[in-house]
């Protein structure tokens, strides 16, 4: 993951962080639909690859474009909702891109990360998919099936391109598009987020987009789609290194949070 930024990120001094949640404090004059003490979300970088701001969210504070976010589902903390927006807004956008519709079947590479545990729930609960699988290790397939998944290929027992069942999408969120490629019809699309592209597969940029996520919010608000929070759970500010080398690492389940209220002498607005 701290790779995917180096050839991204703004030059120093930076400030990293992509996602937040919080209350609005402040606002230009330019701003129409958010208002002081409004509790919103988003992700503050319109293209999350492409020239990222300087001074991201990892801080107390955070200055944002209006249309980059939209008011916190009522039922989801902070915290929870800190977690969404470049995942939720990947998985939306993708399946978007790829002409994915009801009725449709779809294979999830990475199933039980941060991308995948949102592609699982919006491809079941929003657009309506009549198959859903996905790929974890063994210990994570139970979470799959708890989100919706149909399948839950364990990728250390069986390869999921040797399956004789193919699908109409494969959405690769682990840079497996060479093997993403032998699972799909010969009718159907392959999409990845990450790593080199094979033919006919299509690699795309997210773009942060608060009225995709007042889309979603009423699937959040009902709780059909759901944050996955990581079993580490909440880290403080002071664990920010420790927390960007765990994900590092690929082992993530759904999201790594930070708390950007347990900052020495800061308190919420």
């Amino acid at each position: 993951m701290l790779g995917m930024f180096i050839h991204a990120d703004s030059p120093f001094p930076t400030v990293p962080g992509y996602d937040v949640a919080g209350v609005v404090v402040k606002v230009g004059r330019q701003v129409k639909n958010l208002k002081v003490g409004d509790e919103v979300y988003g992700n503050i970088h319109e293209k999350a690859f492409d020239h990222p701001k300087q001074y991201g969210t990892l801080a107390e504070y955070t200055a944002v474009e209006e249309k980059l976010l939209a008011l916190k589902p009522k039922n989801l903390s902070f915290d929870e909702a800190a977690g969404l927006p470049v995942a939720i807004e990947t998985a939306y956008e993708g399946l978007e891109r790829s002409g994915f519709s009801s009725g449709k079947s779809i294979l999830v590479l990475g199933g039980a990360g941060g991308v995948g545990t949102m592609v699982i729930q919006l491809a079941k609960h929003v657009f309506g998919a009549s198959k859903v699988a996905a790929t974890s290790s063994t210990g994570k397939l139970d979470l799959l099936k708890s989100l919706g998944d149909d399948l839950a290929i364990d990728y250390t027992k069986e390869n999921f391109e040797d399956l004789p069942e193919k699908f109409d999408l494969v959405y690769d969120c682990i840079r497996q598009c060479e093997r993403a490629v032998e699972a799909v019809k010969e009718s159907g699309r392959v999409v990845t987020i990450a790593g080199a592209v094979t033919v006919p597969a299509f690699k795309f940029i997210v773009t942060s987009n608060g009225a995709d996520l007042d889309k979603l919010k009423p699937f959040l608000e009902s709780g059909k789609v759901k944050p996955i929070i990581d079993p580490k759970g909440i880290l403080p500010f002071s664990q920010t290194v420790e927390a960007l080398s765990y994900v590092e690492t690929g082992r993530v389940t759904g999201k790594v949070f930070q708390d950007m209220q347990r900052l020495p002498g800061f308190e919420k607005t």
